[in-house]
């Protein structure tokens, strides 16, 4: 029995080895707006094994997190319609500002960053074992007559005008 034991931890000791040390990698991120200017968000990512343990066994609420720091750096109240292990929804009220002028109506999304984020995880205590990239591999700005805008490996985002159609 103590063969077997050492045998199953020898399994997990190499299995950890093995993991990548990539605390977060953003994959997509995806906002669409109505005509409002709302926004509802939706954010595709990959944790490592043990950040995924913590938000299984509860240990870490990443709903709780997400809303905290969003509402902190947008002033707003944001709903955090799920949050799990590998992606996130979010609604922000207000998102983009909107216009009307000559029967045309005009959305204009605010300028943003995600260096800001990146730089306050790569201050916690284990950061010197892991490594963030917060920047989406694509990042797509949807507006409510359908048209796209979208970005890749971009970290920072510039303001959007659009008409509407």
């Amino acid at each position: 029995m103590k063969t077997l034991y050492l045998m199953i931890g020898c399994i997990c000791l190499l299995a950890c080895a093995a993991m990548p040390a990539q605390a977060l990698t953003a994959k997509t991120l995806t906002i669409t707006m109505d005509t409002s200017g709302n926004a509802q968000v939706d954010f595709q990512y990959e944790l490592t094994f043990a950040e995924q343990t913590a938000i299984f066994f509860n240990i870490a609420n990443p709903s709780d997190q997400l809303r905290n720091a969003l509402e902190d750096n947008l002033n707003e109240p944001v709903t955090v319609l799920k949050a799990d292990s590998s992606s996130s929804d979010v609604m922000i009220p207000s998102f983009a500002s909107t216009s009307q002028s000559n029967g045309t109506d005009t959305i204009n999304t605010p300028a943003f960053s995600f260096v800001n984020a990146q730089n306050e995880i790569r201050q916690q205590w284990w950061a010197s074992i892991d490594s963030v990239d917060m920047s989406p591999d694509v990042t797509t700005f949807v507006f409510p007559d359908g048209y796209r805008i979208t970005y890749n490996n971009q970290i920072s985002f510039p303001s959007i005008t659009h008409q509407l159609a």
